[in-house]
């Protein structure tokens, strides 16, 4: 299937969700990918993880369901690790609660960024094959990832991460996704100017949440 990468008009990051500050955003694409180790239904479950409430998941393929569990797995030690506080308290007083989300999109930035320090594969052919993989399992897609797609591959959100202008393409939308309050906007400024701090930050974090989640894939596979 490659019906969505050619049908329909680029209109921004409108379709941009996850569940932090009370909107829900889908952020953090390519960590999450990265951290599926290859393993397709692992990462599709790793991918539509944010779009699954509590256990509503049971339908699913078995290794989708893994998935799943390994993004939670994932943010739960994201969220309580110390380097990405530290990354998030920097941002904390110009963006309050919206700063855990900018740290995720500055560490897939970092990611993007350094790709071939993590990867073998050039990140366009990756990603081409990450949205082969979103057309071929259209149809267990939840909704919500089904209305984003379209404007994700068109747009070419995951590889645009790499630069800062997609970068701030990106903030932009998310910031009209909070009517403005957010002003998340502004935050490619401080990417700029904390760029050695935060990239620092990303590499330090990155190698130890690897080692977790391989660790956690390797469990939940032998499961």
């Amino acid at each position: 299937m490659q019906i969505y990468r050619y049908r329909f008009v680029i209109v921004g990051y409108e379709f941009v969700n996850w569940y932090r500050s009370g909107f829900i955003f889908f952020m953090n694409f390519l960590a999450h990918i990265y951290l599926s180790f290859g393993e397709p239904e692992i990462t599709l479950g790793n991918f539509i993880a944010d779009s699954i409430r509590g256990n509503k998941y049971k339908h699913l393929p078995i290794n989708v369901q893994k998935g799943i569990l390994l993004h939670r797995h994932i943010d739960t030690f994201t969220d309580a690790h110390p380097t990405v506080r530290q990354s998030s308290k920097r941002l904390h007083k110009n963006y309050s609660h919206y700063s855990g989300v900018i740290v995720d999109i500055f560490y897939d930035h970092f990611l993007a960024k350094n790709w071939s320090s993590y990867s073998t594969t050039p990140l366009a052919p990756y990603v081409d094959n990450f949205y082969d993989l979103l057309e071929d399992n259209y149809m267990i897609l939840p909704e919500g990832v089904k209305r984003m797609m379209p404007y994700m591959i068109a747009d070419n959100w995951i590889l645009s991460y790499a630069s800062l202008k997609g970068i701030s393409k990106v903030l932009d939308g998310m910031n009209r996704r909070t009517k403005n309050k957010s002003k998340m906007n502004f935050a490619i400024l401080d990417l700029e100017e904390y760029y050695s701090d935060f990239e620092k930050e990303f590499t330090e974090f990155f190698e130890e949440l690897t080692i977790f989640s391989r660790q956690k894939f390797n469990s939940l596979c032998e499961k």
